[in-house]
């Protein structure tokens, strides 16, 4: 059976068969880092686990454990952190990997290209197997709603068994970037197809105000998308309207800090990683005030 095959809404849980690995330099920091992939049994979850340190202190991958930080999402946990996680959340949910361990040995995550592609590719090669038991799903019930009319996400009860999403994205008909909307039923298949290389995006303007402030000042137009008066400079899209695919992208990784795949519809209007983590723990939190676990077996 292949893994596209598969509802989230009935399927076992999976893990990989093999270790994996990735390595890169991270956007922020330019440091040089490694990224293991190992498998972890039922209900591990994903755990980030810091080689580098000592302790080798690990950091589930929940919602609990998000601070906040500018245009990326990180986590923290026993005096660590590990930052730009969304990229590598989303490969893992959107190949419906349930439980893995992801080895580190540095705070900051690889850039690579700035999608999830190196990361989807390294956890195919090393192939994904199901495990002996249920797999534990986040049932949206109600339409729950966050944000104003500049910015906002609203979870729906689902379409269809899974999770479908849809992003709005707006930059104005003025910019180079403009209006780009899409909707995707989030599978394997569709994930690899529909989401997991659109890159990283910003406009000069955003690009030349971080490296004002010693921020990824090694990073090359080559590496992301940078976008100029008319379009990427140095670059070519992957996608006519890659920028939206990117967000769907970014809320895959972050509805993943559920801790387990959600079944529902969620639709976002110009969201960002505080939004989207925000709706998660109100997910959660509606969850248990009806007196349920925070996962349920489908």
């Amino acid at each position: 059976m292949r893994i596209d095959d598969l509802d989230s809404s009935t399927r076992s849980q999976r893990t990989i068969a093999r270790t994996a690995s990735v390595t890169g330099c991270g956007y922020w920091s330019g440091r040089d880092v490694r990224v293991v992939f190992r498998s972890a049994p039922v209900d591990a979850g994903v755990t980030f686990v810091r080689a580098d340190l000592v302790s080798c202190p690990r950091i589930p991958a929940v919602v609990e454990r998000r601070i906040d930080a500018p245009r990326r999402t990180v986590l923290a946990g026993d005096g660590a952190t590990v930052e730009m996680v969304e990229h590598i959340l989303a490969a893992l949910a959107g190949l419906r990997i349930d439980n893995c361990e992801v080895w580190v040995d540095a705070a900051e995550m690889p850039g690579c290209d700035g999608s999830s592609l190196q990361f989807v590719e390294a956890l195919l090669e090393a192939g994904v197997v199901a495990q002996s038991a249920p797999c534990r799903v986040l049932h949206v019930r109600e339409t729950v709603r966050l944000g104003d009319d500049e910015c906002w996400i609203e979870a729906r009860p689902a379409l269809r068994p899974g999770l479908t999403l849809q992003y709005r994205l707006d930059y104005g008909p003025a910019s180079v970037i403009g209006r780009q909307t899409l909707s995707v039923a989030v599978t394997p298949e569709s994930f690899q197809k529909e989401l997991c290389s659109s890159r990283t995006f910003l406009l000069r303007s955003e690009a030349e105000w971080l490296r004002s402030q010693g921020l990824a000042g090694h990073a090359r137009y080559s590496d992301l998308l940078v976008f100029g008066d008319d379009g990427p400079i140095g670059n070519t899209l992957r996608y006519p309207d890659e920028c939206v695919r990117h967000k769907l992208l970014d809320l895959v990784g972050d509805l993943a800090l559920a801790g387990g795949p959600i079944n529902g519809h969620v639709v976002a209007y110009r969201s960002g990683h505080h939004l989207n983590a925000e709706l998660v723990r109100t997910l959660i939190a509606e969850q248990a005030s009806r007196g349920q676990g925070r996962l349920q077996i489908a």
